[in-house]
């Protein structure tokens, strides 16, 4: 290995042993999976799907991504008769773009929750090429309740009449709920899709609502609350109603629009660690860890909201919640907040919160999540430790902020050594 390059990895390494990672899109990947990433799995070309390469010399890779998919419907409890599998998606947007082009002709309207009511990019955002492809429409939130109205919704579809509607969020707290958004698509003739990517994990440990029973197409990163490695998965009902009114294989269209439309050859080190992380969290363990997720982002949510946070919606159901800075009496938003706590050692990113009047660049709110500290084996005592950190970082005045960050970050330094990563 390179000097610079091997210098850089280990600074790289020291960081994320010493600083807490609140990045709710990030978790720690346990070494057996690290090691299968670094494997000879990485030499192979295998363009196509098990029995179909187009290459020799796949016999292995094949039994290793069906593997893959055998876990993955296992741990979610599906039938291979009702569900097909593909993990092949390199991460999460190429993943929800196979679908779209599967299942909505260009310039087709999709409907999905806003960006700053805790969507994604990739759900039509401006930002993202899937606004350039198809028309959008997004729902927001309840302005009282920064919740979901579900009533708001229907209302929309059935003006709109899009051809899929997605439900999935990355910056939403609360339980989304899969049936009053799948009868509202049953209604108006549209397919479902459920981008999970945030809760996979939670659903696997049961502690969220699944998608299953309610959606034509789910798609999942492996990356966050699954704690396996950066890919994704494509989840196609085959007996969604939709698409046999429609004489439509919907398994046929998303595997080609996964190979050859967006991509060739997948990247059998990702199949083979996907499998061995759905293997993981089919462990009581792993149920464990989603239930104590949940507990200590309530914790940390209750804690910040008695030191005079405002949270946004009033506190989480799942992984993460919003604080929103302004509200909450600061003088300063995202940004600032944001490069204040990493230089006491915490880490996490500026978010835009429901209706929020400030640019994405310096947005009103920050996101914190619980996946990655809870991966380290903290509980609830050290979130309240934590809220204590956070909230005296963000509070205090700008002639005693770096004596402050100093003396944190040493207290995060000597917490991280007792709960090292895996």
């Amino acid at each position: 290995m390179g000097n610079k390059i091997k210098k850089l990895i280990f600074k790289e390494e020291k960081r994320q042993r010493e600083t807490l990672n609140l990045i709710a899109s990030e978790n720690y990947i346990p070494k057996n999976i690290r090691d299968v990433l670094s494997s000879r799995l990485s030499n192979k070309y295998s363009e196509g799907y098990p029995g179909k390469r187009y290459y020799a010399g796949n016999e292995y890779i094949d039994e290793i991504e069906k593997l893959a998919r055998k876990n993955a419907l296992e741990l979610f409890g599906l039938k291979e008769a009702e569900w097909s599998v593909n993990v092949q998606p390199l991460s999460g947007t190429p993943a929800n773009l196979a679908v779209y082009f599967a299942l909505v002709p260009l310039n087709g309207k999709i409907m999905a929750q806003c960006l700053d009511c805790g969507g994604h990019l990739s759900h039509g955002s401006p930002l993202s090429i899937t606004s350039k492809l198809w028309k959008w429409v997004h729902y927001t939130l309840d302005k009282k309740t920064q919740k979901l109205d579900y009533n708001a919704i229907l209302s929309l579809a059935k003006k709109e009449k899009p051809k899929l509607i997605v439900a999935g969020v990355s910056a939403y707290s609360r339980i989304i709920d899969f049936k009053k958004i799948g009868k509202i698509a049953e209604k108006i003739g549209a397919y479902l899709m459920v981008d999970m990517s945030h809760i996979a994990g939670l659903v696997a440990g049961k502690v969220y609502p699944s998608p299953f029973p309610c959606a034509d197409v789910v798609t999942t990163t492996t990356h966050k609350t699954l704690r396996g490695p950066r890919g994704a998965i494509i989840f196609a009902n085959r007996k969604s109603q939709i698409a046999k009114r429609a004489d439509i294989n919907i398994v046929n269209l998303i595997d080609k629009a996964v190979f050859p439309g967006l991509q060739g050859g997948p990247h059998n080190q990702q199949t083979a660690a996907i499998a061995l992380c759905l293997e993981e969290a089919k462990k009581p363990a792993f149920k464990k860890y989603a239930k104590q997720v949940v507990k200590n982002a309530k914790t940390l949510a209750e804690e910040l909201r008695k030191k005079d946070f405002k949270i946004v919606s009033g506190g989480t159901d799942s992984h993460l919640f919003l604080i929103d800075l302004i509200f909450s009496g600061l003088e300063f938003g995202g940004k600032q907040a944001q490069e204040r706590l990493e230089k006491g050692g915490i880490i996490l990113n500026m978010n835009i919160i429901p209706f929020d009047e400030k640019k994405a660049r310096d947005p009103s709110g920050i996101r914190i999540g619980t996946p990655a500290i809870t991966s380290r084996g903290m509980k609830e005592k050290e979130m309240k430790t934590i809220a204590g950190w956070i909230s005296e970082i963000l509070k205090s005045p700008e002639t005693d902020l770096p004596i402050v960050q100093r003396r944190i970050k040493k207290e995060v330094e000597k917490l991280c050594r007792a709960f090292p990563i895996l």
